[in-house]
């Protein structure tokens, strides 16, 4: 049956392109309606010809329509907060002091030390040597500190031998700071002791700063158990502990994943006095969203200002970064709103946590488009924006779209890195162009790491392309970039199935070399045997034992199985098999 409408100019707007639209007759139009309310007469005609349930279907729709307007509308208003937030400045390359003092050089080089300008430090350095202005152990000890916060271990090494070469006698900072590159960078924890042990010989008596660096050194190791022994020489020392010296352990413990043991040494902070701040805050906050108890984060929050703690940012970033995870998007905004209402302006982490958000809730395309008018929006836009939706829109198969921003964040000189290009890499192979992919990797200005050759090395194995599989190795070797355990497994596969048995001995060999897991092992010997070349493993059970290294019992079980499916222990091989037998034994 027709539809006869209220009014010819709203007929087309009331036909039905729904399938699950139902034409229905339509009551006659009272004389004084027509012509009046030509919108509450297309709404009329619409809702009288749905069917209950896509009446329904229609209102959620529109329900998530306007959800997804309203994240988009707050997420603009959130970037033009941030816009306006004030930028940390660094010095400019090549700044010098404006009078040619030590406390000016040594100012200035703390200045490049906290932006992370290293070679900067080392810059000034030299130019007080140069214009006879010897440093003193402030400057050694910033020159110190800023290569080991690089973990530059031995170059720090150098520069303390070269104090005490100069006859200055390191202070207590100097000395942390040693105790510092041997609990953290080196992880030689005996050598660190040896040096609080010189420190009490020689009346530099090390303070709670020093115990400590100690102390996270041993946490970040996992020897919780030892740093609690730490505490005790401490207290013997007349140290007493402050809120840097038990975080790092409430650190490791929520990292162990022992958050009550956690939770009762922050109880124990409070009711000695010694009350937890923000950054230790912020690590439970971090555990609890990390198992999704929320109630744990809300109970902390709520009792923030009885126990003398205010939120911040990063407190409340970490919240809705594990809200958006497990897709709780909605509660993410709400705890924005509360952000905003304290007086918090959000952060570059806080914009990129909201930004995950859009693209978690199926709003990819969205964000894209919000990355594209940023100009617009005020809103200095960085690599790691780029990259979050460059990475949610491969993920959804939308590869021109991922090219399409990457052309516009090079259009805007912000510069690419390592996850870039492997995000670059992983959509040109899933869109079957690896050749645009392996120019890519020989473009200047674009930094190759591990995972992007991994990916593509393994897309050309899985296309039975070995011969561009052994060039990319010969590439990765030759650019000094370390390949991974996904990258040798790989590789061994790959040369194997193709009879290259040399190549893989030689990858594996390599990657025992690098200290990686001997499960690789395993893999080799199953294609060796299975491949009939039992005495390729021999080598390699003899290679490895001229190498005093523990030969895994993987192997071994490999070697063994794959010997008596093949029949080795019946035929002429069979002194083979019992030679390695006997490495076992031994």
């Amino acid at each position: 049956m027709l539809i006869t409408c209220h009014a010819e100019r709203c007929l087309m707007q009331c036909v039905p392109t729904d399938p699950l639209l139902t034409l229905q007759p339509l009551p006659p139009v009272p004389d004084d309606m027509k012509f009046k309310h030509p919108r509450v007469c297309l709404r009329s005609c619409r809702t009288m010809i749905l069917r209950k349930s896509a009446r329904k279907q229609l209102c959620s729709q529109e329900l998530r329509d306007r959800s997804r307007n309203q994240l988009l509308l707050r997420f603009s208003e959130i970037v033009k907060q941030f816009s306006k937030r004030k930028t940390i400045h660094s010095p400019e390359l090549g700044t010098r002091p404006c009078h040619p003092h030590r406390f000016e050089y040594s100012k200035l080089m703390t200045e490049f030390k906290q932006a992370g300008q290293v070679d900067q430090v080392i810059r000034l350095m030299q130019e007080m040597k140069d214009f006879s202005l010897w440093p003193d152990v402030v400057c050694y000890t910033i020159v110190m500190d800023s290569l080991v916060m690089v973990n530059r271990a031995e170059q720090a090494l150098d520069v303390f031998k070269e104090m005490i070469f100069a006859a200055i006698i390191p202070d207590t900072t100097c000395c942390t700071v040693l105790v510092k590159l041997y609990s953290v960078c080196l992880k030689q924890f005996d050598s660190a002791y040896e040096v609080i042990l010189w420190m009490k010989n020689c009346g530099c008596f090390p303070d709670t700063f020093t115990y400590t660096t100690l102390i996270v050194g041993l946490c970040w190791d996992g020897r919780v158990e030892e740093a609690f022994g730490v505490l005790d020489y401490m207290l013997e020392d007349g140290c007493l502990p402050n809120v840097y010296t038990y975080t790092p352990i409430v650190n490791a413990y929520c990292s162990m994943g022992k958050l009550s043991q956690a939770k009762n040494l922050v109880k124990t902070m409070e009711n000695t006095g010694c009350l937890p701040n923000n950054v230790t805050h912020n690590i439970l906050i971090k555990a609890f969203c990390k198992i999704g108890a929320f109630d744990e984060v809300e109970k902390l929050l709520e009792k923030s200002q009885g126990n003398g703690w205010k939120p911040d940012e990063i407190s409340y970033s970490t919240y809705m970064d594990g809200l958006c995870k497990l897709g709780k998007i909605d509660r993410s905004f709400q705890q924005l709103d509360i952000m905003l209402d304290k007086g918090l302006v959000p952060n570059e982490i806080t914009v990129n946590i909201l930004l995950d958000c859009l693209c978690g809730c199926s709003m990819a395309w969205e964000a894209k488009c919000l990355l594209e008018r940023s100009a617009e929006l005020e809103w200095e836009v960085d690599v790691i924006n780029y990259n979050t939706v460059m990475s949610r829109l491969c993920e959804d198969g939308r590869y021109r779209a991922v090219l399409k921003l990457f052309t516009d964040m090079i259009k805007k000189s912000i510069a690419a890195n390592s996850w870039t290009l492997s995000i670059l890499v992983h959509s040109l192979c899933r869109d079957g162009k690896p050749r645009k992919a392996r120019c890519l990797l020989d473009s200047e200005g674009l930094v190759a790491n591990v995972v992007a050759y991994t990916i593509l090395i393994q897309y050309y194995y899985l296309a039975g392309k070995a011969p561009a599989v052994s060039v990319l190795f010969s590439k990765m070797v030759k650019a000094n970039i370390t390949p991974n355990f996904v990258t040798y497994g790989i590789l061994i596969d790959c040369f194997c199935g193709e009879g290259n048995y040399g190549q893989a001995v030689y990858c594996f060999l390599r990657s025992l070399e690098q200290g990686l897991s001997q499960e690789l092992g395993a893999r080799l010997t199953y294609w060796l045997v299975s491949g009939g070349r039992i005495r390729l493993v021999q080598y390699i059970i003899e290679h490895i034992s001229k190498h005093d290294i523990v030969i895994d019992y993987c192997i071994y079980y490999s070697i063994i199985k794959e010997s008596c499916k093949m029949g080795y222990c019946q035929r002429a091989e069979l002194y083979i098999v019992c030679g390695i037998l006997d490495k076992m034994l031994c």
